[in-house]
C-alpha cells in the first residue's frame, strides 16, 4: 500500500525504511521541504516526497508522526480539518507527554482524540507511540516479538494498522476503542518515569500468562 507518513524525525524514518524494506511505498510531507527531502533520501528509493496540498489524494493510509505542539498545524497543513482524509485511514503517533516529568499534556481527551476531531470523517488509530525511539524492523523470534498496542472504533482501519504492524516484524493488541487513546498515552508517561528513575521499564510490569489466567476460573 501507499504509506503517507507526517513528519521527518526519527520515527518517520525508521517506520518508512522498514515499510520500504516490507515492499510499500512512502510519501512523505511536511512543513519544512528540504527536511522531507532529506527524510525521503535516508528512506531510500521507495520514498517521495510530497507537497502537503497534493499528500491526501496519493496515501492510502497516513502516519502522523509529529511533535504534540505541531500536531494541529500538520493536520491542518494536509487538509484534514477540510475533509480531504475522509475514509481514510489515520495513524496517531503521537507522543503527548512532557518528556522532563511524563506528565501527559492534554488536560483531557488525548492526542488521538484530537486528531479524530480536527481529522473530519477519518477512521483514526493509536499506535507505535511507546516505540518511538525502537528499531524497526524488528528481526528476531516471533514468541519475543514486541506487542504494540493499538485503540480505534474502525474494524478495517484496525485491521490495516495490524497489518502494517505485522510488516514492522511486531505483533498487535487491540485495547479498545479510541477513547482508551489516554491511557495508551499515559503508558508513554509512566515509561518516561521509570527510566528517569533509573530503571528499566520492562522490570516494572509483571510478566502475566495470558493462557494461565482464562484457565484459572475452569481450575476453582
Amino acid at each position: 500500500m501507499n504509506v503517507g507518513i507526517v513528519g521527518t524525525g526519527n520515527l518517520a524514518e525508521t517506520l518508512g525504511r522498514a515499510w520500504a524494506g516490507a515492499g510499500h511505498t512512502l510519501s512523505v510531507t511536511g512543513r519544512d521541504p528540504q527536511r522531507v527531502t532529506q527524510a525521503v533520501d535516508r528512506i531510500g528509493r521507495a520514498a517521495n516526497a510530497v507537497d502537503p496540498a497534493d499528500f491526501a489524494a496519493q496515501v492510502d493510509v497516513v502516519v502522523v508522526a509529529v511533535a504534540w505542539d505541531g500536531l494541529t498545524a500538520a493536520l491542518t497543513l494536509i487538509g484534514a480539518d477540510a475533509g480531504r482524509l475522509a475514509g481514510k485511514t489515520v495513524i496517531d503517533c503521537t507522543n503527548a507527554i512532557d518528556f522532563a516529568t511524563g506528565a501527559l499534556k492534554p488536560t483531557s481527551g488525548s492526542a488521538a482524540e484530537l486528531v479524530a476531531r480536527t481529522a473530519v470523517d477519518a477512521h483514526v488509530v493509536k499506535a507505535l507511540h511507546l516505540f518511538a525511539g525502537a528499531s524497526w524492523p524488528y528481526e528476531g523470534p516471533q514468541d519475543a516479538a514486541p506487542v504494540v498496542a493499538i485503540c480505534g472504533d474502525d474494524p478495517s482501519a484496525l485491521e490495516r494498522t495490524t497489518t502494517l504492524i505485522r510488516d514492522l516484524g511486531a505483533r498487535t493488541a487491540v485495547v479498545g476503542g479510541l477513547t482508551a487513546a489516554r491511557q495508551l498515552e499515559e503508558a508513554a508517561g509512566f515509561v518516561m518515569r521509570v527510566v528517569a528513575a533509573g530503571h528499566n521499564p520492562r522490570s516494572a510490569v509483571p510478566d502475566v500468562d495470558p493462557a494461565l489466567l482464562r484457565a484459572a476460573p475452569a481450575a476453582s
